[in-house]
């Protein structure tokens, strides 16, 4: 269902090939005309995609031609990305900022062949989506007017949060639960209960409100709080329990079965503690017990609280009756939703929106999440025609089962704005429960091209913040939490994970090394391994089943590339990447050619501790020569946890990287003790320099009087050690 942003892809690849960049590309490399006319097609065919979007839901020949198209968006847009790449790359030959051998690339005849290598593909590409948009006259489709870009709510942030007072219609589940905590055990140290029902009743909700209770806090010397979903993975929940008990200071990614056993055992031997296993999932009586037998040194009156939509999994593990949640009362569903779509008051004011409301909030058959989803929707509107089109949307009548995905969440998905959308679906390759950080969404957004900019000179990280609290106010994400450093972290529910993984398929998938079958449209793909293959070999098979793809993320901790060889595949295969994930790897040097990705605006190189340098040249180039091939999209580094790195490489200051760069962060890399004597005045699009846990570097960073400050003192955001350096001193 990836094909319902097809009308943002065809929005960004216009925003792109404007009149400025048809005047500069389309004279330099004789491809204007080309390059006009795949504007007009473009235009044209975008005139109609909103209508198409709104009804391929009932048309499978639709759906399969807007597949069509957004295949061909994105290999447009591709294009359009080396041109500005190539144009980028004349400017910094032009200027002088290469040591190079190459006297004027763009009169050689390399250039030559360029131009009509460039040229040939515009016309392909024309022919190609005009063949396809001459079939839109088979659906009658109209030419409709995007909606408006996302304007916020006006509301806090933080409404996503779960706080008790947020809770409505459960205190006497809560009570109950509490006091079986607090009961003793005659029989066993560990007693188990479980908490079971449908997806979207509030089940972790609940447990949360439990968690958290004071009673329930002084009654456990030890609380443990983990997520299971899909996977029964004993090795991998082992490792979760003790990340949770020793507050993530130690790593067991070299841990073998047996070690981790002793590690847990030692950890809860005498303490009376509190275990939840958040959505649980098994089945497997034989998995179950073989945890247990691991978690029975606790001292006695330990409990686990266990979440479950399967009464079969609650049979299997539970020593208490299982706690069943029923559908909320009419009545709390309508306070429930009257208190997500008005203000305090506010719904005094609309008799006849709080009637329509009334009826919505009967559709959504006692379900919480439904509940809360439409009212946070509807929040905005009030527009009586707005109301009733969710009341009577034909969505009501899909069966939920045909895909799993719920009517109410349907529809909030259908109502977001359209840049939205593809942003809301990208989230998918983030694991379920996995505490997503503002930061490392909104870059993941900004490498995909993603955030649109405002034209009032806003910065990109204040537009995806925006994004971020439009999806928050919707209550696509939920659980908020503060960490150092003014930043945050949230949630998604995991039904609306379930909601992102069906709208972004095929293009966005998770995948493992074993995966038979991948679509040839996938574009970002998430790794789900627990571990490296023992054979690269079979690392590298996985590769070639996959084609053009933009992302390469490695969903779970530790789990990374562990060679060279597996880099320069994806460099060999990928031309195109945006997003390249290389934390936890385990080689010593940075493959040279890396610097051919031309289109790669996030490289995240965390947690490589043998790495000593990065290459100075890449691209092949001889040593003290960097080539005009390196980085020239990139945008975001990251450089945290390399202990053994000594110097950041020459390219970061030569070449189109000083004018894309804005965002670098150094971490934990103690042998850095100074940066380059030329310093970063040549990296014009900084705009955010982070120093950590560098403590020689940032002594010899220290503004006005440190040694290498007016290196970095034109940059307009800087960190050392999370504060941020006040304007002041700058």
């Amino acid at each position: 269902m990836a094909e319902s942003f097809a009308f943002a892809i065809a929005d960004r690849v216009l925003g792109k090939l404007g009149p400025a960049l048809i005047q500069e590309v389309g004279l330099a490399w004789g491809v204007k005309t080309e390059l006009e006319e795949l504007n007009d097609t473009l235009s044209t065919i975008r005139a109609v995609l909103l209508d198409a979007e709104e009804k391929q839901a009932t048309s499978h020949q639709l759906r399969d031609w807007l597949g069509k198209l957004k295949d061909g968006f994105y290999d447009a847009e591709d294009i359009v990305d080396e041109f500005e790449y190539e144009a980028l790359r004349q400017k910094v030959v032009a200027s002088g900022s290469f040591k190079t051998k190459v006297c004027s690339f763009f009169s050689s005849p390399k250039s030559l062949a360029f131009n009509l290598k460039m040229g040939h593909r515009v016309k392909k590409i024309r022919g190609r989506l005009d063949k396809i948009a001459a079939d839109k006259s088979k659906f009658n489709l109209i030419e409709a007017v995007a909606n408006t870009p996302v304007v916020l709510s006006k509301r806090e942030r933080t409404h996503s949060f779960v706080r008790a007072s947020d809770v409505i219609g459960r205190d006497d589940d809560k009570e109950n639960i509490v006091g079986l905590l607090m009961q003793p055990s005659d029989t066993e140290n560990v007693s188990v209960i479980p908490i079971v029902g449908i997806g979207g009743l509030g089940k972790t909700t609940l447990a949360g409100l439990v968690y958290n209770d004071e009673r329930v806090v002084g009654q456990f010397s030890t609380k443990i709080w983990v997520c299971v979903s899909d996977e029964f993975d004993i090795e991998k929940l082992i490792k979760k329990i003790l990340k949770e008990i020793r507050k993530g200071d130690e790593s067991y990614s070299d841990s073998s079965m047996e070690q981790l056993q002793n590690h847990l055992r030692n950890a809860l031997d005498g303490e009376k503690f509190l275990l939840v296993l958040d959505d649980v999932w098994n089945t497997d009586r034989e998995k179950w017990l073989k945890l247990k037998d691991l978690l029975v040194d606790g001292a006695n009156g330990s409990k686990i609280l266990v979440t479950t939509r399967k009464k079969s999994t609650a049979s299997i593990m539970g020593t208490f009756p299982m706690q069943e949640l029923k559908d909320l009362s009419h009545d709390d569903c309508l306070s429930l939703f009257v208190k997500c779509a008005f203000k305090d008051g506010e719904d005094k004011q609309y008799p006849t929106l709080l009637k329509i409301g009334d009826q919505i909030v009967e559709k959504c058959a006692g379900v919480p999440l439904a509940v809360r989803s439409l009212g946070s929707l509807l929040y905005s509107k009030r527009g009586e025609r707005d109301w009733v089109s969710i009341r009577d949307s034909e969505i009501w009548e899909l069966e939920q089962n045909e895909d799993g995905i719920m009517a109410a969440l349907r529809l909030s998905y259908y109502d977001l704005p359209y840049h939205l959308k593809q942003c809301f679906a990208l989230c998918s390759l983030f694991p379920k429960d996995h505490k997503i950080a503002n930061l490392e969404l909104i870059s993941i957004w900004m490498a995909q091209g993603l955030i649109q900019s405002s034209g009032q000179n806003a910065r990109m990280e204040d537009i995806g913040e925006r994004y971020i609290n439009e999806l928050l106010s919707r209550s696509f994400f939920q659980d908020v939490r503060q960490i150092p450093g003014g930043l945050y972290t949230f949630k998604m529910h995991d039904l609306v994970h379930d909601l992102a993984m069906f709208f972004a398929q095929p293009e966005c998938l998770t995948l493992n090394f074993h995966s038979k079958y991948i679509p040839k449209r996938v574009q970002h793909v998430a790794i789900s391994d627990t571990d490296w293959p023992k054979e690269e070999s079979e690392a590298l098979r996985f590769l070639e089943k996959l084609n053009n793809v933009h992302t390469i993320y490695f969903q779970i901790e530790n789990v990374a590339p562990r060679s060279e060889s597996f880099v320069k595949a994806c460099i060999l295969r990928f031309k195109c990447i945006r997003i390249l994930d290389l934390q936890d790897s385990n080689f010593e040097a940075l493959p040279n050619s890396i610097g051919s990705l031309k289109h790669l605006r996030f490289l995240d190189l965390s947690g490589n501790k043998r790495i000593k340098k990065l290459p100075n040249s890449i691209y092949g180039e001889a040593e003290g020569q960097e080539d005009i091939q390196s980085f020239g999209s990139l945008q975001i580094l990251l450089v945290i946890n390399l202990p053994q790195l000594e110097a950041l490489p020459r390219w970061l200051l030569h070449g189109p990287t000083s004018n894309t760069l804005h965002h670098l962060k150094i971490s934990k890399c103690s042998n850095l003790k100074a940066l380059p004597t030329n310093g970063l005045q040549k990296l014009t699009s900084l705009k955010k320099l982070e120093i950590k846990g560098c403590p020689e570097l940032i002594k010899r960073c220290k503004p006005k009087t440190g040694e290498d400050w007016q290196k970095i003192a034109h940059i307009p955001e800087i960190y050392f050690d999370g504060r941020e350096i006040a304007s002041s001193t700058k």
